[in-house]
């Protein structure tokens, strides 16, 4: 179990950006009001790394080179043959 360090809720207030750095790092901090627990910092997830739209583009060429052929279908044809 991951050790939470509390403060209460003045001291929160008063050094609120210094435990958002702290929890940004790693740790987990509880804020108190009146001796119980109320609240937690936490870290948020980790960031999702973006893709580049020439990246997504040279996804999207692979995936239709993987594709079968349609043989001259039209999608208005398969959507016909789709329908009987």
């Amino acid at each position: 179990m991951i050790a939470v360090k509390t403060v209460g809720l003045f001291e929160a207030k008063q050094k609120l950006s210094e435990l958002v750095e702290r929890a940004s790092e790693g740790e987990q901090i509880g804020i108190t009001r009146r001796g119980k627990l109320s609240a937690m910092i936490i870290p948020a997830p980790a960031a999702t790394k973006k893709e580049s739209v020439a990246q997504i583009f040279a996804e999207i060429a692979e995936i239709r080179k993987r594709a079968k052929p349609l043989n001259g279908l039209t999608v208005k044809d398969l959507i016909e043959e789709g329908r009987h």
